[in-house]
């Protein structure tokens, strides 16, 4: 029987999501653009109870664990939200070492006012220094084998971390229509961002693809400024490339593009019908899918998307 390892809930008040008291939860401020809050559980076999060590609030099974981690910035220091997200990943990453599960299969990342410039420097390139510090001081790769992540920006709260790791390595999947994002240019800030585009982790069972968050750039640059349609319609082909790259090294089971499940991030509210038509008239009306309202990690992105997909049997599945 399967047990819930943790779970990330989106809703605008506290009060409207409630896991187990006991599991370790992120409750993520942003509004839900259509239907009621959700929590999306993660769930394993033979699951320990939640513990508690420094910041991190984490659960396990035999071989994977599930972990959440909130810090408030600190006024004192130099560039707070920098600090602050080198000691949670610093705080993550000395966690798994003792626990021996050295591999990160996903980050969720969540913070305040991603795009708003404090201390000489937008937010979102101070998390992405705090990011890549934590990672070359803990001796972990900057380039290659990276975890899938995202990071959106919410209207206020503290650094929200949440992130799934094990004792089995995953593939980082790259996008060929895409510059890796660790190889970003300096036009993007002071250090790259450290992720890749997916994470393809295969268990006894199946195989799982972890989407990073996908937006409309193509190369390192954004396409379609001002133009959401475009940006839905290039967003959705940036994750098409990616699905067909993990189904190049997939042998028996593949990833179905009618199966994925959506997170849409949405910038403007008033923007979710045609970010929604697009969807639906991409993926054949069939798009199960969550929007929510959030700030993308670029102030010119008006949406992004992240996605995982669960393999399926080559032979089940009729793929014309």
């Amino acid at each position: 029987m399967q047990h819930t390892l943790g779970a990330i809930c989106f809703a605008e008040r506290t009060d409207q999501t409630c896991p187990a008291a006991d599991n370790p939860f992120l409750h993520v401020a942003m509004p839900i653009l259509d239907g009621e809050p959700v929590c999306e559980l993660w769930l394993g076999d033979g699951i320990n109870a939640t513990v508690k060590q420094g910041g991190v609030r984490y659960r396990r099974s035999e071989n994977l664990l599930f972990g959440v981690i909130e810090l408030n910035e600190a006024d004192t220091d130099p560039i707070p939200l920098q600090q602050a997200t080198e000691s949670a990943y610093r705080q993550i990453f000395a966690l798994l070492d003792e626990l021996e599960l050295p591999f990160v299969y996903r980050f969720w990342n969540y913070m305040a006012d991603i795009n708003v410039v404090s201390h000489g420097l937008e937010r979102y390139r101070q998390f992405n220094l705090g990011r890549q510090d934590a990672f070359l001081a803990c001796a972990r790769d900057v380039v290659g084998e990276l975890p899938s992540a995202c990071a959106l920006g919410t209207a206020e709260g503290p650094l929200q971390i949440a992130f799934l790791a094990g004792s089995t390595a995953s593939l980082a999947i790259e996008n060929p229509r895409q510059v890796n994002a660790y190889a970003y240019p300096e036009d993007y800030g002071p250090r790259s961002p450290t992720f890749s585009r997916a994470s393809l982790l295969r268990l006894p069972e199946s195989e799982v693809l972890f989407i990073s968050g996908t937006a409309s750039i193509v190369g390192h640059r954004t396409l379609h400024s001002d133009d959401v349609s475009g940006q839905t319609r290039e967003t959705l082909a940036n994750i098409e490339a990616v699905i067909l790259e993990a189904n190049r090294v997939m042998h028996h089971r593949w990833f179905d593009p009618s199966q994925l499940f959506y997170r849409v991030y949405v910038r403007h509210a008033a923007d979710i019908e045609i970010i929604r038509n697009e969807l639906r008239r991409l993926t054949g009306n069939h798009a199960n899918a969550v929007f929510l309202q959030a700030d993308i990690c670029r102030d010119d992105l008006l949406l992004e998307i992240e996605t995982t997909a669960f393999s399926c049997d080559r032979k089940n599945t009729d793929r014309q």
